[in-house]
């Protein structure tokens, strides 16, 4: 079975959420990788490490602004060049835009938030999320060719392999494809970014202002997290948009999820009760977050994160 991993780059690097697609797409057969834009072939031979024989890369500059359509153009091509029965991506804001096109160019049926390898015992049926993580469905896909794009933090990452092969591919890209332009992007800032984190510390209106978010950070650094916020925390601006996390927000689903002074509302729950594991740490015992949380932590931030700061502090020396 041939299959094919679109990897999606930041900044020259595979993103650790291509890397689990990788991963995925080498338990199903012979993975080529396909990646888009500038970088280097040291570190597209890493892809190897998750589970790729094989990276092709299209180094035309063009493709650096991340604009749909001409990516949807190589994707296809690449797929056809292949002969890949399987398509497989992370899925993110990009890929959807992008994979959809490639659906309907190759004629695929397209399955998203996939959390499982298939069933393949009687036909090709994926287990997938829905209802923002309440549930799951197990869907049947009969076209010839198949796309999967995988849920984030969903797939268990590989990285014994070793280096892929790494190649040039080259695709015609008619002029008209780059119509498009994409005037500005506002990204994300800090260490560790909130769609591509395992740990997340969350704050909310518990904290009491802006100035108490130290308290976040310094747990978030130990524990090589990011930062989240409620939604009414980034309505205050106490925090920048890009951390709240809930339904109308960032969806995660991290392996930890920490959170602090919030309440629990269920446009928050949302967002986050994908995570594999949560804990809870607020005063108030009747909070209605600690009915979805794994662990719960009775007791005031301000006592409770120094001190559990301390003590993580001395467990990872």
């Amino acid at each position: 079975m041939s299959v094919l991993v679109f990897i999606e780059l930041e900044e020259g690097k595979i993103k650790k959420s291509s890397r689990e697609a990788i991963s995925y797409a080498a338990a199903l057969g012979n993975t080529t990788a396909v990646a888009l834009g500038s970088a280097s072939a040291d570190e597209l031979a890493t892809a190897g490490a998750n589970g790729a024989s094989k990276v092709l890369h299209v180094s035309d500059e063009r493709l650096n602004a991340g604009l749909i359509q001409p990516y949807a153009e190589v994707l296809a091509a690449a797929a056809n060049s292949t002969e890949a029965t399987i398509i497989v991506t992370a899925k993110s804001s990009l890929a959807d835009a992008v994979v959809g096109r490639v659906a309907a160019k190759l004629g695929a049926g397209l399955v998203s938030n996939v959390v499982a390898l298939p069933d393949t015992s009687n036909e090709f049926v994926v287990k997938r999320s829905i209802y923002t993580g309440k549930a799951f469905a197990n869907t049947s896909i009969t076209t010839d060719k198949k796309i999967l794009a995988i849920k984030k933090n969903a797939i268990e990452l590989k990285t014994d392999g070793g280096p892929a092969d790494v190649e040039a591919f080259s695709v015609s890209l008619d002029d008209a494809l780059f119509n498009a332009k994409i005037t500005a992007t506002d990204k994300a800032e800090g260490d560790v970014l909130l769609p591509e984190a395992d740990i997340v510390v969350s704050g909310g209106r518990g904290l009491k202002g802006p100035e108490n978010w130290g308290i976040i950070e310094d747990l978030a650094k130990t524990l090589g997290a990011a930062t989240g916020c409620s939604k009414p925390v980034s309505d205050m601006d106490w925090r920048p948009h890009h951390e709240h996390v809930g339904q109308t927000g960032v969806k995660v689903s991290p392996s930890l999820y920490i959170a602090v002074g919030i309440s629990g509302a269920i446009q928050h729950l949302a967002g986050v009760n994908s995570s594999k594991y949560i804990v809870v740490i607020n005063k108030d015992e009747e909070a209605p977050f600690f009915k979805a949380a794994d662990y719960g932590i009775v007791g005031d931030a301000f006592e409770v994160l120094p001190k559990l700061n301390e003590a993580l502090k001395k467990a990872l020396a």
